[in-house]
């Protein structure tokens, strides 16, 4: 494949992987519409988005075996049509019982894209470019829950909370006909048996941990429900590991944690993630609740993270190639630390510029990181072990993802009585608690990114360009 098309599939796999995150952070913003809408309370319209988020992450292991069986370029259109018709029924429902329905047949099309694309895009990328590709397929994850609040008010002030779904009509056609025309066709398929008892195991497991995450941030939530959740999700996740480490034919192949590079990105990866998806679920809360802002204003001013996504892209990868992997995930982690903890300081009286250039560079720490862990994650990834990798990748990431708007309402939470204790009554207390608690938990990722070896990385970062000396005078 040339460069060309290679570059044409990448942002074309970038381009889905922005529909699915947006729709799992856009409805949000429409819940108390769509609650006046069919007679019930906007709290309630939440298991709608919850639905979305669980499907993603039970369907999301089954993935590779479907891509072995049927080839990358099948399991990938389908899953662009499946999701753009379910899109079609979300919008079409006319109460909250058929949108939760609809939306869990929407998630099991992104279960299928998201992973499935970016199988598509490593395939056919050579280690020397994969720095560079993997830059293009972490924006959407960066971009998707900061701009969806404002792209939903918009949507719901000015038309209908029927185009939030209605939206993904025309981008989805598109890129059902580019994944045609893009997606290489495969010869060689493997028909590989389906390991039940370890979809079931990880269905449920999965799903009963995602289902506790929801609960815990949920203060409504009976204690007996969350409690049962935690622990089926955890004892249903351990059966799970143990039988997918003695599989002859695991759904999810466990051996890529031997790798280094991929058991880090996976660990303080991990953390990162959680405490990055925090951030853009407090910060407009935070700014409504606290400090007295219209919504209009937090969506603005929380939209200044995705400029610091963008004006450090174009330096990521010389950055990496400068400094390589393991100081650029020191240095952003740090930084996404320091971030959250200066956030905890912002009040009523600070000047707007000032909370502009934080979330400036909390935007840039957040880029940095991205890229830099998706990337090494597959450094030393052998080819015949892509497939699986890929789909172990994509099952923690999207568990890392769907939890921590959890981890935020669950800091939240613990911050209401902790700031009463230290005296922080204010209303932005216990938010400013929330900021130091997430800090906390994200110190995790910057003693991993520490731990990592030096020359990590460094098969696939690209070389230095060196100045030629000039010649010397004869």
């Amino acid at each position: 494949m040339n460069d060309r098309r290679q570059l044409a599939l990448t942002l074309l796999v970038a381009g889905t992987f922005f529909m699915e995150n947006l729709d799992g952070t856009i409805l949000a913003t429409a819940a108390p519409t769509i609650g006046r809408a069919y007679g019930i309370d906007s709290a309630t319209v939440g298991v709608a988005i919850t639905a979305y988020l669980v499907t993603l992450a039970v369907l999301i292991p089954i993935s590779g075996w479907l891509t072995q069986r049927l080839g990358a370029r099948a399991v990938f259109t389908g899953a662009i049509a499946v999701f753009t018709v379910a899109s079609v029924l979300c919008a079409a429902s006319t109460d909250l019982v058929q949108l939760t329905a609809m939306r869990v047949l929407q998630g099991a099309g992104g279960a299928m894209m998201v992973p499935v694309g970016r199988l598509a895009v490593l395939r056919v990328t050579e280690k020397k470019d994969l720095v560079r590709a993997i830059a293009w397929l972490t924006w959407p994850a960066l971009a998707a829950p900061i701009v969806a609040p404002l792209v939903g008010g918009v949507l719901v002030t000015y038309a209908s909370w029927h185009w939030i779904f209605l939206l993904n009509v025309p981008l989805g056609a598109v890129a059902f006909v580019a994944a045609l025309r893009l997606t290489p066709r495969e010869l060689d398929r493997q028909r590989v048996p389906l390991d039940w008892l370890g979809f079931a195991l990880t269905f449920t497991g999965v799903g009963g941990v995602v289902v506790f995450g929801a609960l815990l941030s949920d203060p409504a939530a009976p204690a007996a429900a969350t409690i049962a959740a935690g622990v089926a999700g955890a004892v249903l996740t351990g059966w799970a590991i143990l039988h997918l480490l003695r599989a002859a034919h695991p759904l999810l192949d466990l051996r890529a944690f031997r790798i280094e590079t991929f058991r880090v990105t996976h660990a303080g990866g991990s953390l990162f993630r959680l405490t990055i998806s925090a951030v853009p679920f407090l910060l407009p809360l935070f700014f409504q609740d606290a400090l007295g802002w219209s919504p209009v204003q937090a969506g603005a001013i929380v939209l200044t993270l995705f400029v610091g996504n963008l004006v450090i892209k174009p330096a990521t990868t010389p950055l990496l190639v400068r400094w390589g992997f393991r100081r650029v995930l020191i240095a952003s982690t740090a930084g996404a630390v320091l971030s959250m903890v200066l956030a905890a300081f912002i009040a009523p009286l600070t000047p707007i510029a000032f909370v502009v250039v934080l979330l400036v560079f909390s935007g840039m720490t957040r880029s940095t990181g991205f890229t830099a862990y998706n990337t090494i994650a597959f450094a030393d990834v052998p080819a015949e072990e892509m497939t699986a990798a890929n789909t172990l990748a994509s099952t923690v990431q999207q568990i890392a993802a769907g939890l921590g708007v959890a981890v935020g309402a669950v800091a939240l939470r613990f911050g209401e009585p902790l700031a009463a204790w230290t005296g922080l009554q204010e209303p932005a207390g216990a938010y400013r608690i929330a900021f130091v608690l997430i800090a906390v938990l994200a110190l995790g990722s910057v003693v991993e990114a520490v731990r990592l070896s030096p020359a990590a990385g460094d098969n696939i970062r690209p070389p230095r360009r060196r100045v030629s000396a000039p010649s010397a005078p004869r």
